[in-house]
């Protein structure tokens, strides 16, 4: 696997990647996360994604040559979690495309935001997940060393913010 540096460039690419994840959710029966629509679809969650793309780090995990998944890092999270009291880095996007599931593409991803908080100079890594559908994203960020801090509702839907403490 190899990690690269990712950007706007990456953007169609990302939108691919959430568009097969949507079709797996609604095929699997669970459209409450990111509902039922293709995000290519919509122009707000196209822009969303451009959002990131344009102000955050993006790198971009490639296998064999293919991209595989996207990690998204910035200082600062999304408007529904308060502000931190010390410098952070905040994961505003992890995605592993569906044909790489369960090759530790995400693992490596959160690895590289580790090491990109060190290059930082901080200490405190945070990320949200959807909390619904009984938990598998809360319980996979747990499993990658993150403890749940709080729960915020999203457009009605639940939103688990989980923080992790990086040594130098």
């Amino acid at each position: 696997m190899e990690i690269r540096r990712g950007g706007m460039g990456d953007v169609p690419t990302i939108m691919a990647m959430f568009d097969a994840a949507v079709a797996w959710l609604v095929a699997n029966g669970r459209p409450d996360q990111w509902g039922t629509e293709p995000w290519s679809a919509d122009p707000r969650k196209v822009e969303r994604i451009t959002g990131i793309a344009r102000t955050n780090d993006i790198w971009i995990a490639e296998l064999d040559g293919r991209p595989a998944g996207v990690l998204a890092v910035g200082s600062a999270p999304p408007s529904y979690v308060d502000a931190a009291d010390e410098p952070e880095l905040y994961v505003n996007l992890l995605l592993t495309a569906r044909d790489a599931t369960g090759r530790g593409v995400g693992g490596a991803l959160l690895g590289k935001a580790r090491d990109e908080a060190r290059a930082w100079g901080v200490g405190l890594m945070r990320v949200d997940c959807y909390a619904g559908g009984g938990g598998p994203l809360v319980d996979y960020y747990r499993r990658h060393g993150f403890e749940p801090v709080r729960t915020v509702e999203v457009n009605e839907s639940p939103v688990q913010v989980l923080a992790q403490r990086v040594t130098p």
